[in-house]
């Protein structure tokens, strides 16, 4: 089975309009209709701006060559 994919937004919630598309007239065609996945544009959305937050936090108090080399010995010894 071969597959097309094309995305589009819902103009009018009663009707559905597909156009040049790459099948024969009288071809028989299975659709399938899937929302876009809002839950993960979302999510993405949220880390940017924790990773702004933190940023933010770390540009008035940045960490020294010598405390990050701290950190990464300490994790790798477990602590």
């Amino acid at each position: 089975m071969n597959a097309y994919k094309t995305y589009i937004t819902i103009a009018d919630p009663k009707q559905l309009v597909l156009f040049d598309l790459p099948f024969k007239a009288g071809q028989r065609v299975e659709v399938i209709i899937l929302t876009e996945d809002n839950l993960t544009a979302t999510l993405a959305e949220d880390l940017k701006k924790l990773f702004k937050e933190i940023q933010a936090t770390h540009a008035d108090n940045p960490l020294t060559e010598e405390e990050i080399a701290a950190e990464i010995e300490a994790y790798r010894r477990g602590e």
